[in-house]
Formats: structure tokens, C-alpha cells, sequence
């Protein structure tokens, strides 16, 4: 299917490479994906500058610059100024729910017991055609309130009940491509097409309810990345004649270098902005990433690295005061921690972590929290509830804090433990050869993993190999080491998982991915731009 033209200056060509497979016309009509290829054509040459700028600003770490807050935004961060009015259903946002598109999920997260639920096409998502459009089916369906899905092999029915959660809708990030659908012979930026789909099939639905499109932005790196955002924005609005300001927009600060421009990225959604997020593990990815040349910067096992170390404790309430001086929520981080059945000591001991983790946020001023568990929301909720009076907390300004560049970049302390490096290479090769079946969510050893956190395990690796690492027990990880654990890591999984399931699995294609990435001579970007070619070649069903 296309929609070629002759008149290539007025309206671009287009071609979709992906199945329709019944999705026609609901999802994939001919004016849905004219819309797209059209806001493709305005907003791809500023994208691509932007993740030029990216790689080059990277180049400079490399180097050994550090991130620091900007001098030619000084001003901005110095002027009195507010974002725009909310509107009411982003005005109470204690408990947040978050988890990938599929149909089953959607029903349930929407049903928590959660104020909102984000709808998840990044790092809870692998991004096969069939998850992508499936993913955009079941939130048109959710947003009419018309979204069912049949168990048959527990004979049980899912429907939403009366009262919902909020929906938000992260699209994929901006480094992304959706590779199924062209526009004048180039992939398509996958955050655009998410986007662009979404808002063209419900923004009116959506403001016939009272609602309205929301959606949480990742992993940007700098303001005018916001600033391209918002010009989509106002574009997209025009376009469908929507007013301008409809579409609000949280953005996740889960990035190293965005922290130093909260208030940047917050002006330059100023009039579309409901606030920024602490997006804790893709944060601490982005900061062995962005200071992966610098040997003082070698974190300790990932599982010492929580909210409770310094520079982490310093990003997010330095999120709390630049938000609350604009009029805007400041966003906990997700409690990865899952309900565990069959032993209560550990279940217990698990939502003591989670109970103190949400309790810390809610006593330092943050307006509402992440759970990736239906389970969680009641716990959640309780511990914010003992703590703040209203629906949010944005008359706590936290002016008594004052944070600076070096405490953002103090590097945490810790040990490095041949467990620890075992878990990042059982973590980091069991997600992957899950999403490279097309499943980007997945309960691992009691925590929920995704994308974000196979990412830390193997720039974790990667960074303790660049600078021979020493363990507690004396050993240096080098290749020897690393290549001898991995093939013991990928034994004991075999026995975890069965020798049929692991056979019939992807495990020697994750592994094998999993490897070259720890072993590059630099430091890739992200994992799932080597990873969707091979989703790509999986999914057979999406061509």
C-alpha cells in the first residue's frame, strides 16, 4: 500500500512495508497515515539535526567534558515564569501505573485503582508491527470505552469498569525509527508515528469525554528537543483544528544531561507542559553512558545503586523544587518490585522496600509516583496519602535546597561483586531474548524488567571492562573473566528456563547480541537499535 503522488512538493509519498492484517481502516487508513507522512516531511530534516547534536555533545564526553547547566539559559532559569493551567485530570496524579500496549494490560491498568496509567510503546514495548499497531488498536478501543479481551484459557472476560484511570501515552524514543512505514524513502521516526497515530484517531474522542491526549516523553537530552516537540504539537493541533494547549505533556528526566535543563525543557512546553518525571533507570544508564571515558566514574553493582545515593537524592528533589517554582508536577520514580508468591518472608521484606521508597518521596515533595504492578497501587497510595493533604503537593517549593553540578555528578559508592556481575549478564540476556520474541516487559527474579534495565546491565559491563574493574574478591573483569562467566550465566539459564523452552527460545541470538555489545570497542547508544533488525527478521508476522 502507498500513497505516491505526483506532486511530491505538496504532499509526500509514503509506503507501508507492514501487514494490515484486518487493521484497515480502523488504525492504518489512508488519511492516518497521510496525516503521519505529512508532520514526517515538516519535522524529520530538525529531528535528524537534533540526534546530530546528540552524537556530537556524546563526542565531547568522551572527551572528558562534563554535563553543566548551561550559560546561555541562564535567563531562563533566573525569570519568573509558570507553565499553563492543567486541566482536571492530570490535577491529582498520586499513584501512576505504567506498562506496555497489550490488550489485556491496557483493561487492567485502566481498572488498578491507579489515577493514571501510562500506555507504554518504549521501553515496556518490543516494537514488532504487530505489537505497534496492535498497541494503537487497543488504546482507540480503550479511549471509547469499548476495549474487551477474551481469556479463553481461563474462560474470563476483561472489561473496563466505570471509573478509569487517566490515560498517558509514552511514545518510542527519538533515536528510534518505525521501519514498516516510509516517507519518501526513509523510515519514519518512531516517536512521530506513535504520536502522530494516537492523536489522530482520539484527540476528539478524547475531548468528547473531558479528557484530553497526554502523553510522557523519553529520554530527551536537551530543551530544544522539548522545543521540536512543542512545535509538533502546535502543528499537529492546527492541523486537526484543536486548540492550542490541549495536548499536555510530561517529559522524563532519565537522561544526565537533561537534568542540568529542567528548566529549559519545562519553558520550552510551557504551554503544553504537566511536568517532568524521575525516570531513576534510565537515568542511571544515561550516566554510565555519558561518563563512560572517565575512570572515577565506575559504578558499583546496580542493585547499590538506588534513590538513597547521593547524586540520585539530588536529581530527583532538585526535580521537585524547579517544578513546584513553575506550577507543575515533579514525578516519582517506579518501584520495580513485584508481589511474590510462595514466600512471604521475601514478599514482605520487598514491599518494605517499596513502603520506604514511596514514603521518602512523598515526605520530599513529589506530587505522585510510578508501580509497574496492579498489587502496588494500594501501598503506593497509602504512603502518599499519609503525607500529603489535597492532590498534590505544588505549594512545597523546597526552596531550602540548593543543588549543584558536582553533586549531580558525584559518583556513588559501593562494591563490585562477581554477582553482580552475573546479574547483569543473566538480567541483561534473559530480557533481551525476550524481546526478541516481542516481549519488552518481563518479571525477573521479583522485579519487573525492561529495556531500561537491560541497558545498565551492559553498560555496566561494558564500563568495568573499558577500566579494568577490580571485584571485591580481587579478581579484574577483563574479557577472560567476562567470556567464562557469561558461558556459566548462559548454563544456569538453560536449567532456570528448561532445555526445551531454552532450545526453542532466542537465547543464543540474545546472547550473542548481549556479547558484542559488552565487548564493542565503544559504547553503543542503545541496545534496540541492533536488537529491532533482529525483532524485525523474528516477526514474521509483521511483513
Amino acid at each position: 500500500m502507498s500513497g505516491l503522488t505526483t506532486d511530491r512538493v505538496e504532499k509526500p509519498a509514503w509506503r507501508l512495508l507492514g501487514s494490515t492484517q484486518g487493521w484497515q481502516p480502523t488504525i492504518l487508513s489512508n488519511e492516518a497515515l497521510d496525516f503521519v507522512a505529512d508532520l514526517t516531511r515538516d519535522f524529520r530534516p530538525r529531528l535528524e539535526a537534533l540526534l546530530r547534536q546528540r552524537r556530537s555533545r556524546q563526542a565531547h564526553f568522551r572527551l572528558g567534558e562534563k554535563p553543566s547547566f548551561r550559560a546561555d539559559t541562564a535567563e531562563i532559569r533566573s525569570a519568573d515564569w509558570r507553565v499553563a493551567p492543567l486541566p482536571a485530570d492530570l490535577l491529582k496524579r498520586t499513584v501512576e501505573i505504567t506498562g506496555p500496549v497489550d490488550r489485556k494490560m491496557v483493561i487492567n491498568a485502566l481498572n488498578s485503582g491507579a489515577d493514571c496509567f501510562m500506555a507504554d510503546f518504549e521501553d515496556s514495548t518490543a516494537p514488532s508491527w504487530n505489537n505497534v499497531i496492535h498497541g494503537q488498536l487497543n488504546l482507540h478501543d480503550a479511549v471509547r470505552q469499548q476495549i474487551t479481551f477474551e481469556d479463553l484459557a481461563r474462560n474470563k472476560r476483561y472489561r473496563l469498569k466505570e471509573n478509569v484511570a487517566t490515560l498517558l501515552v509514552r511514545p518510542r524514543g527519538l533515536h528510534l525509527q518505525e521501519k514498516h512505514f516510509e516517507v519518501d524513502g526513509l523510515p519514519t521516526p518512531a516517536s512521530l508515528f506513535d504520536f502522530a497515530l494516537y492523536f489522530f484517531h482520539n484527540v476528539h474522542a478524547l475531548l468528547r469525554r473531558g479528557s484530553g491526549p497526554y502523553f510522557y516523553l523519553p529520554k530527551l537530552e536537551a530543551s530544544e528537543e522539548a522545543a521540536w516537540w512543542n512545535e509538533l504539537f502546535v502543528e499537529a493541533q492546527r492541523r486537526l483544528a484543536v486548540p492550542e494547549g490541549t495536548i499536555k505533556a510530561t517529559v522524563l528526566i532519565e537522561t544526565l544531561p537533561a537534568a542540568f535543563e529542567m528548566d529549559e525543557i519545562l519553558y520550552a512546553l510551557r504551554e503544553h507542559s504537566a511536568g517532568l518525571n524521575c525516570g531513576r533507570w534510565d537515568y542511571i544508564f544515561s550516566y554510565i553512558k555519558t561518563l563512560a571515558s572517565d575512570p572515577q566514574a565506575v559504578l558499583p553493582d546496580r542493585s547499590q545503586v538506588g534513590m538513597t545515593q547521593p547524586f540520585m537524592r539530588a536529581y530527583s528533589q532538585w526535580c521537585i523544587r524547579t517544578c513546584h517554582r513553575r506550577g507543575v508536577h515533579a514525578m516519582g520514580g517506579m518501584a520495580a518490585q513485584i508481589p511474590i508468591k510462595g514466600d512471604e518472608q521475601a514478599n514482605d521484606e520487598a514491599l518494605d522496600r517499596v513502603r520506604a521508597d514511596k514514603r521518602r518521596e512523598a515526605e520530599d515533595g513529589h506530587d505522585g509516583t510510578w508501580v509497574a504492578h496492579p498489587g502496588l497501587v494500594a501501598l503506593a497510595r497509602e504512603q502518599f496519602d499519609a503525607v500529603v493533604d489535597g492532590d498534590n503537593q505544588l505549594t512545597k517549593l523546597r526552596e531550602d535546597l540548593s543543588i549543584d553540578a558536582a553533586q549531580l555528578l558525584e559518583v556513588p559508592r559501593g562494591s563490585r561483586t562477581e554477582g553482580g556481575l552475573k546479574l547483569n549478564i543473566r538480567v541483561g540476556i534473559r530480557y533481551l531474548e525476550a524481546w526478541l520474541r516481542g516481549v519488552g516487559c518481563v518479571p525477573l527474579y521479583n522485579l519487573m524488567e525492561d529495556a531500561a534495565t537491560a541497558e545498565i546491565s551492559r553498560t555496566q559491563i561494558w564500563q568495568w571492562l573499558r577500566h579494568g574493574a577490580e571485584l571485591e574478591d580481587g579478581q579484574i573483569v577483563d574479557e577472560p573473566l567476562v567470556r567464562a562467566t557469561l558461558d556459566v550465566v548462559l548454563g544456569e539459564i538453560e536449567q532456570e528456563v528448561g532445555a526445551e523452552a531454552f532450545s526453542a527460545g532466542c537465547y543464543d541470538q540474545a546472547a550473542a547480541l548481549f556479547s558484542d555489545l559488552c565487548f564493542s570497542s565503544e559504547l553503543e547508544e542503545f541496545l534496540t537499535l541492533q536488537a529491532y533488525d533482529l525483532l524485525i527478521q523474528n516477526d514474521a508476522g509483521g511483513q
